[in-house]
């Protein structure tokens, strides 16, 4: 008998989207198997985020189809997504200022399943994830006081309170230390070991070295190479895309 590979966790086909008469993704498919961290690369304005927004039900596509363990989620709203366990998080923190590190988090924690848990479950997983983030100490200190690397991980600590099966991470390394960066690489390798889908896209290629499985290579909405991440640093065309002879302008200035 032939051996069961893992399970579909997300599966984009044909997605196309414009801004106005420019063409932002063309035709983009891919699969993501459960278990999985795949990484996304691409000059500035090759499509990245918008692609995350419309996996996460930020955008909607012209056309195209996104299937979420089987079920076709192209015309969801992010809410509805995130309850059936897909969680991301923005290259410009989306946070609540004004709430502590750990308010931030119990916003995630208190919307994590039906029905939602007790204010002190809540508490519990919300001080669970600022730990596995590396911000216990950090709880009571208002979000907008905490440096911008501070700041992603605390989005990053609420993302992870609501449960996800999938995670998608949009820049999520940008402005980390050294020391920052090998705790996050780390801890993004422990997710998948506990079984988590991740799908990022950062500048760093040397993140998406140490965590990615595979990597997609995303130019003027196409993509133009895939395979594991020591096989695209000297791809023809990813070369060429990144030395700026085929970089693309997203309308959102997209990153």
């Amino acid at each position: 008998m032939a051996a069961i590979g893992p399970q579909v966790c997300l599966a984009v086909r044909q997605i196309k989207k414009f801004f106005g008469d420019q063409t932002v993704l063309r035709d983009v498919s891919f699969s993501l198997p459960e278990g999985e961290i795949l990484g996304l690369i691409g000059p500035n304005g090759a499509g990245k985020t918008t692609l995350f927004n419309i996996i996460s039900g930020w955008q909607k596509p012209a056309s195209g189809r996104v299937v979420f363990f089987g079920q076709e989620t192209t015309t969801w709203r992010p809410e509805r997504l995130s309850r059936a366990g897909l969680a991301r998080t923005f290259q410009v923190p989306q946070i609540f200022p004004e709430m502590t590190a750990l308010e931030n988090v119990l916003m995630g924690a208190w919307l994590r399943g039906e029905p939602h848990p007790s204010l002190k479950q809540a508490h519990t997983e919300a001080g669970y994830c600022l730990s596995l983030v590396g911000l216990a100490d950090k709880r009571h200190i208002q979000a907008r006081d905490l440096p911008l690397p501070q700041q992603r991980l605390v989005e990053l600590a609420r993302a992870l309170a609501t449960g996800p099966r999938l995670l998608l991470l949009d820049e999520i390394a940008a402005g980390f230390s050294q020391s920052a960066l090998q705790r996050l690489t780390a801890g993004l390798l422990k997710l998948r070991d506990q079984g988590l889908t991740l799908l990022l896209t950062d500048h760093l290629f040397s993140l998406l070295e140490a965590v990615a499985d595979r990597v997609l290579a995303l130019d003027r909405g196409e993509i133009i190479a895939q395979g594991p991440p020591a096989t695209l640093i000297n791809h023809p065309e990813v070369v060429s895309a990144y030395l700026g002879t085929r970089c693309g302008s997203d309308a959102e200035g997209d990153a």
